[in-house]
């Protein structure tokens, strides 16, 4: 499949902000790069490798990440081919993947995974479900993901559901967040639960530390921000919760072919 007119791509972008170290793009191109190396065989398992060490790579505010004009930069300018691989399932490649929302667009939505379900500096919970593709088509999308203990006990959730070796993976994982979406909003689990505010000085300095941190491992993951957890006993709270919501929520089979289409 062809990548599309570079001078094109340019002339739809804007330029990345004030240059910094942070904003280096030979960092995130060589994480492109080993992706694609990586994963040939299985394009859809790049996002779980992936996701985290873009984050550890490309650190910044939510504020920072809401600005579409970056994502639509990686996209566009420096690594279209990799926005062509990656969603190649279907003839042509939507447009949302080069400019689209947080929860569409190619690496917008890897990022955002990343920073909605990483524990602190702990990334295992991203790989997990970052690992099954309507996490990030289904779950990203709900309002609720915004609050921390909820995003964690759902990746508890289907930690468990993938060590009992259940099928169906994908649609259990909607018929979860179709349940949890249903059943009540971030005011009602931030009661069962409360989430601490983020450490914004922690945070900071993660961000600060960019300009003198190496290239992230490839073989290990990287370290996010220590800017907070979410303990066991909160996440208990919620995950009894949950799975009693998914033992009562109907299972939809979809087609195969819109399974393959969504990734």
């Amino acid at each position: 499949m062809e990548t599309p007119p570079l001078g094109a791509l340019i002339k739809t972008s804007s330029e990345l902000p004030e240059p910094q170290a942070r904003w280096s793009v030979e960092p995130v191109r060589q994480l492109l790069d080993e992706a694609m190396r990586r994963f040939e065989g299985d394009r859809v398992e790049a996002d779980a490798w992936l996701a985290p060490r873009l984050h550890a790579t490309l650190r910044m505010t939510r504020a920072e990440a809401a600005d579409g004009r970056l994502w639509n930069y990686l996209a566009m300018v420096v690594a279209p081919d990799y926005v062509v691989w990656r969603h190649r399932g279907a003839e042509i490649v939507t447009a949302t993947r080069f400019s689209g929302p947080g929860y569409t667009q190619a690496f917008a939505r890897l990022w955002w995974a990343a920073e909605m379900f990483r524990n602190g500096p702990d990334y295992r919970p991203v790989e997990t479900a970052c690992g099954v593709q309507d996490v990030l088509n289904t779950t990203l999308r709900l309002d609720v993901i915004d609050h921390r203990p909820t995003a964690l006990a759902i990746v508890a959730v289907l930690n468990r559901l993938i060590a009992d070796g259940m099928s169906r993976l994908g649609d259990r994982v909607n018929a979860l967040s179709s349940a949890i979406n249903a059943a009540g909003s971030t005011l009602v689990y931030d009661v069962l639960a409360p989430d601490e505010l983020v450490d914004g000085a922690a945070l900071q300095g993660w961000i600060d530390e960019s300009t003198d941190a190496p290239p992230v491992p490839w073989d290990r993951l990287p370290f996010g921000p220590d800017d907070g957890s979410v303990s066991s006993r909160k996440l208990d709270s919620l995950r009894h919760l949950f799975e009693a919501l998914l033992e009562d929520a109907p299972i939809r089979t979809r087609p195969r072919h819109a399974a393959i289409d969504e990734n």
